[in-house]
């Protein structure tokens, strides 16, 4: 059966030629632009998670919810001790955030200002990376401000203008400070980079009371894949009231934003499959019902309709096995390859920086299992494509068969 099989393929060159082609054509295609898809995704997301967020926080409950001073963290030394005693937690620091409205004489703005640890936050953020101006601040500070571009065209200041900063402390009595800017920020997040602005929480706790506290704690982990456990692990440690909350739900908008662009990514391509399903089908149709005098031969000399049925999908699996194989063989590299040195297209972060695009690298996503099932899908889609063919020509009897026309 394998070796009639062969000579079948071979014999019919252009059903062979063309079947050959439009499955390794489009195996290819799926393989590579579920790559780019999830690739991009993966690097939107990690952009956002390095930028600022990273892996996991510790919070109060109730201050996502409603933040204020009401819901601070007030023994941040305790919660820094148990991180550095879970494993696999990485690197973290303390992070006040407040309101505050910065002024100049010539304009006034609300800004989120933020008391870091600066040292501690070189290991967890690209903060000090993001730098377009001047430079980022030290842990010696006092009153150095290191603020986001577009919240200084806002002010309309530059490095060395002084800034008052008008707040509230966490007892409720009134803060005011004058800060010299030291450095201007850029992330590419167009939101972030207007309304941010960092301070050494050294100093900053000491006009704003807060000496021992926090907003929350932010840390990252050495395995993001094993995040679920190290959140377990320093949930189990905390006091009560407090609570751990890894990326995936700090960024839940982001990643459902993610996971819906990826189904309408699916379902463009599915129209693509349910165009490619029906070429191969109507080509395979028009091939078998062409063959079925040679068919009913075959009937007349001995073979079964299901030795029939086996032979032609015996034909359609070696055409369809060598055409995915060789898409995997090449699209994998591609994947591979593109993950390692990603495309890079000048001007896309600036213009897509609101949808967390940070720079204008586009890389692919190298993943064995997700090429597995996409030519696997493609396999499937020639398998079933075949089966209308043959069920037509299995209803003819040997004779009707051979008198085909």
């Amino acid at each position: 059966m394998f070796g009639l099989a062969l000579k079948n393929i071979l014999h019919y060159k252009g059903r062979t030629v063309v079947t050959f082609a439009l499955t390794f054509f489009s195996s290819l295609l799926f393989i590579v632009y579920v790559a780019l898809m999830d690739g991009s995704h993966a690097h939107m997301l990690k952009s956002a998670l390095d930028i600022y967020e990273n892996a996991l926080h510790i919070y109060k409950k109730g201050y996502r919810e409603e933040g204020g001073y009401d819901y601070l963290l007030t023994d941040v030394s305790a919660e820094e001790a148990l991180l550095a005693r879970t494993a696999g937690i990485a690197a973290y620091a303390p992070r006040l955030e407040s309101f505050a409205l910065l002024s100049t004489p010539r304009d006034s703005v609300g800004a989120m200002v933020v008391g870091i640890n600066p040292g501690g936050e070189r290991r967890l953020s690209k903060m000090a990376e993001a730098r377009r101006e001047g430079r980022y601040l030290e842990d010696n500070d006092t009153n150095a401000l290191y603020i986001g571009s577009e919240l200084a065209v806002r002010l309309k200041v530059g490095v060395g203008d002084t800034v008052a900063l008008i707040g509230t402390a966490t007892d409720d009595s009134f803060a005011a400070e004058n800060f010299r800017i030291v450095g201007i920020f850029k992330t590419g997040l167009f939101e972030f980079d207007a309304s941010s602005a960092f301070v050494n929480k050294a100093y900053y706790d000491t006009l704003m009371l807060s000496g021992d506290m926090a907003s929350y704690i932010v840390a990252s982990v050495d395995d993001l894949t094993a995040l679920p456990q190290t959140v377990n692990a320093v949930q189990a440690g905390l006091a009560e009231g407090l609570e751990a909350v890894p990326w995936t739900v700090l960024m839940h908008a982001q990643v459902e934003a993610m996971e819906v662009d990826s189904v309408f990514g699916y379902i463009s391509m599915g129209v693509f499959f349910v165009v490619i399903f029906f070429v191969i089908m109507i080509f395979s149709f028009l091939n078998i019902v062409g063959r079925t005098r040679e068919l009913g031969m075959l009937r007349a000399i001995g073979l079964s309709p299901r030795n029939v049925s086996a032979l032609l999908l015996l034909e359609m699996l070696l055409i369809a096995l060598a055409a995915v194989g060789l898409s995997v063989a090449v699209g994998a590299p591609i994947a591979w390859y593109f993950e390692l040195h990603p495309m890079v297209i000048e001007g896309i972060a600036e213009a897509y920086r609101d949808y967390g695009i940070v720079d204008d690298q586009i890389p692919m996503r190298f993943d064995w299992s997700t090429i597995g099932w996409n030519a696997g899908v493609v396999f499937a889609l020639n398998m079933l494509a075949v089966l209308y063919p043959i069920a037509v020509v299995k209803r003819y009897t040997p004779v009707e068969a051979m008198h085909h026309v």
